[in-house]
C-alpha cells in the first residue's frame, strides 16, 4: 500500500556485475566527411606507453543527448550546485597507477567524457557531446604539497572548501579527482571526487564511484552493498479486519500525500522555518561555505537501532536533532535566540530537513550498464524527489525521545507518495512555466528550510578504489551562492564507521566543528540511555 522509499538506501545494487558497456556513436555527418562512422575504439591490447592500454577517442560531430530539465536547473546561478567525494585512503595515492584503473573503469561512462556544448538548434538548450582526444591528465589534478605540514586535517578542510566554492570549468567535462598525499589523522592520503550536479544525483554518482571499485577481500569482486528485504505475505485467506486496515492505510496514503504537496507549495511560495539560524539582515549569501567531517562508530548507531526497535534513518534523524538542540541552545543567533536557560516547550520553533530522495522504481535490482541504456527502468541523471522531515527541537531528559520523534514522523513520510509526486510537480512545473521560473520555486523550497539532509549507505566491507584500499568515504554538495540551503548534512556509512559531513554557510553556522561535537556527543548519550535500560531490565529478571 506504501510507497517504500527510502532515504538511507542502497544507491545501487553491487550484488550482480556491474557490466560497464561502451557503445559505439555513430552520426551522418561523420559518415559524410570521413565515408566511416565516427565511433569511440577501445584498444583492448598493451599498445600505450609502457605497455599500459591506450584509449583512441575520434571525433564526434554530433550531439549525444540533451541535458536534462533537472540538470539544466543545477546550472542556473542560484542552484548551480557540484558534488564532492571525499575518500580517505590506508595508503599513498600512485597517480600512475590509479590513472591506468580510472581509464579500465571509470572514463568509459560516456558521460564522463562528454562536455555540455549549446545547441542553437535546438531552442539554445545544452546538449551533452563526446569529445575528441578525451585527455584523462585534464581531471586528475595533482597539487605539490608538503607530506609534513603541520595541520593536515585543516589543510582538508579549507582545499574542500575552496575546491567546491570554485566554479566548474564548462570547456570539459565536468569533473575532477584531486590527489592529496597528505597524511591525516583518519587516512594515509586524500583524494577528492569533485562532480557537477547535472551529471546525477547522488545514487547515480555513489554507483559509478562504487563501480570503479573492487572488494579488498576478493579484489575481482564489486562491493557489495547491504539490503534489507521485506517479507513477502503468502495468499490466505483475507479476514475482514485485514480489508479494514488496507482500506485504512490507503486513505492514510492519499491524506498524508496530499498534507506533502501542500506543504511543498507553500513552502516554495512562503511557508519559513524559524529564523533561528537563517537571519537575512545578518546572512551574506556570498559567505564562504565551510566543509568538514567527522568519522563516528556504525555499531554504535545499530546498538540505539536495535534497543529502540528503529532503523539507521531513524536514529541518524533523531541525531541529527538532538544535535541540533544543543547546538542552537549555546550558539542561535536571528528570530528568537535560544539561551542556555530558554525553555523550549514556550517557544514555537519549527525546523525541517529538505530530504532528497530517490524515486526509482528499479534501485537495488538493475546494474549501472542497464541504468545507462536506453529504455532502462532505472534511469540514470537527476531522479529525485523531496520530503519535509521536522526536526525536533527540545532539550529532552531522555535522549531516545528524538529517536522515536523522528521514527514517527518518517513512518508517515513512508506510508505517502510525497517524493514520486514533488518529483514529477517539479518537472512539470520547468515544462510549463519555463527554467527560471522553475528553479525559482526550487530555490524557495530550498532557501525555506534550514538544512538539507541525506543518508546513504555504504559497502559493509573494505574496498579498493581504483586499486587503493579506502579509510572511509564522505560526500557532501555544495550550492555556488545562497543559502540554499545554508545547512547541508550528510550521512554515509562505510564497513563499521558513519561520516558525517556538515557544509555550512559561517554566516549561520560560525562553529561547524562544534555541530559535530555535538553529534559524538549526543551519540554518546544515546549509548549511555541504551545501557542503562539493558541493566535495569536486567536488575529486574
Amino acid at each position: 500500500m506504501c510507497q517504500n522509499y527510502s532515504f538511507y538506501s542502497t544507491p545501487l545494487s553491487m550484488e550482480k556485475t556491474l557490466r560497464i558497456r561502451t557503445k559505439a556513436h555513430t552520426t551522418t555527418a561523420a559518415k559524410q566527411a570521413n565515408g566511416r562512422e565516427s565511433s569511440v575504439h577501445h584498444d583492448g591490447g598493451g599498445g600505450g606507453r609502457d605497455g599500459r592500454r591506450e584509449e583512441v577517442w575520434t571525433e564526434t560531430t554530433e550531439a549525444d543527448e540533451p541535458l536534462s530539465p533537472c540538470g539544466r536547473v543545477y546550472h542556473t546561478a542560484s542552484l548551480n550546485t557540484c558534488i564532492l567525494v571525499i575518500f580517505g585512503f590506508a595508503t599513498s595515492l600512485d597517480v600512475g597507477f590509479l590513472k591506468e584503473r580510472m581509464e579500465k573503469t571509470l572514463i568509459r561512462h560516456p558521460r564522463l567524457r562528454s562536455k555540455l556544448v549549446l545547441d542553437t538548434k535546438n531552442g539554445e538548450k545544452e546538449r551533452w557531446v563526446l569529445i575528441n582526444n578525451f585527455n584523462l591528465d585534464d581531471h586528475v589534478i595533482v597539487p605539490e604539497l608538503d607530506p609534513d605540514m603541520e595541520k593536515p586535517d585543516k589543510f582538508i578542510e579549507d582545499y574542500a572548501s575552496d575546491l567546491s566554492s570554485t566554479p566548474v570549468d564548462l570547456s570539459k567535462p565536468l569533473w575532477e579527482f584531486h590527489v592529496l598525499n597528505v597524511k591525516t589523522s583518519n587516512a594515509e592520503s586524500v583524494g577528492i571526487f569533485k562532480i557537477h550536479h547535472s551529471l546525477g544525483d547522488g545514487i547515480s554518482l555513489v554507483s559509478l564511484t562504487l563501480a570503479a571499485s573492487r572488494k579488498s577481500s576478493k579484489p575481482e569482486d564489486l562491493p557489495s552493498i547491504p539490503t534489507s528485504m521485506k517479507p513477502v505475505s503468502k495468499s490466505g485467506k483475507r479476514s475482514l479486519y485485514m480489508y479494514l486496515v488496507a482500506i485504512w492505510s490507503m486513505l492514510q496514503l492519499i491524506w498524508n500525500t496530499f498534507v506533502g504537496i501542500t506543504q511543498l507549495l507553500a513552502t516554495s511560495l512562503f511557508l519559513r522555518d524559524t529564523n533561528i539560524l537563517i537571519d537575512n539582515k545578518k546572512v551574506n549569501v556570498h559567505s564562504k561555505k565551510k566543509i568538514v567531517h567527522r568519522l563516528i562508530s556504525l555499531d554504535d548507531i545499530k546498538l540505539v537501532k536495535n534497543e529502540t526497535n528503529t532503523t539507521v534513518n531513524d536514529v541518524v534523524v533523531g541525531l541529527t536533532s538532538a544535535a541540533l538542540s544543543r547546538y542552537l541552545r549555546t550558539t542561535s543567533h536571528g528570530e528568537g535566540s535560544i539561551s542556555a536557560e530558554t525553555d523550549y516547550s514556550k517557544k514555537k520553533i519549527y525546523l525541517r530537513a529538505n530530504v532528497a530522495v530517490n524515486v526509482r522504481e528499479a534501485v537495488g535490482i538493475q546494474d549501472l550498464a542497464d541504468m545507462m541504456d536506453k529504455g532502462s527502468k532505472c534511469k540514470w541523471g537527476n531522479v529525485t524527489g523531496c520530503i519535509f522531515i521536522p526536526l525536533h527541537i527540545a532539550m529532552e531528559k531522555d535522549p531516545l525521545e528524538y529517536i522515536r520523534k523522528a521514527k514517527l514522523v518518517i513512518d508517515k513520510k513512508k506510508l505517502s507518495f510525497d517524493a514520486k509526486v514533488t518529483y514529477y510537480l517539479i518537472l512539470f512545473g520547468q515544462k510549463l512555466l519555463g527554467l527560471k521560473l522553475g528553479a525559482r520555486l526550487m530555490y524557495g523550497v530550498a532557501s525555506n528550510t534550514t538544512l538539507m539532509f541525506s543518508s546513504v549507505v555504504g559497502p559493509a566491507e573494505e574496498i579498493d578504489f581504483c586499486g587503493h584500499r579506502v579509510a572511509y568515504i564522505t560526500p557532501t554538495a555544495r550550492t555556488a551562492q545562497g543559502h540554499a540551503p545554508g545547512v547541508v548534512i550528510h550521512f554515509m556509512s562505510y564497513t563499521n564507521k558513519m561520516s558525517v559531513a556538515v557544509c555550512a554557510n559561517q554566516d549561520m553556522v560560525p562553529e561547524p566543528h562544534k555541530l559535530l561535537d555535538e553529534v559524538e556527543g549526543s551519540l554518546r548519550d544515546m549509548n549511555k540511555a541504551v545501557l542503562e535500560r539493558k541493566l535495569n531490565r536486567k536488575g529486574l529478571d
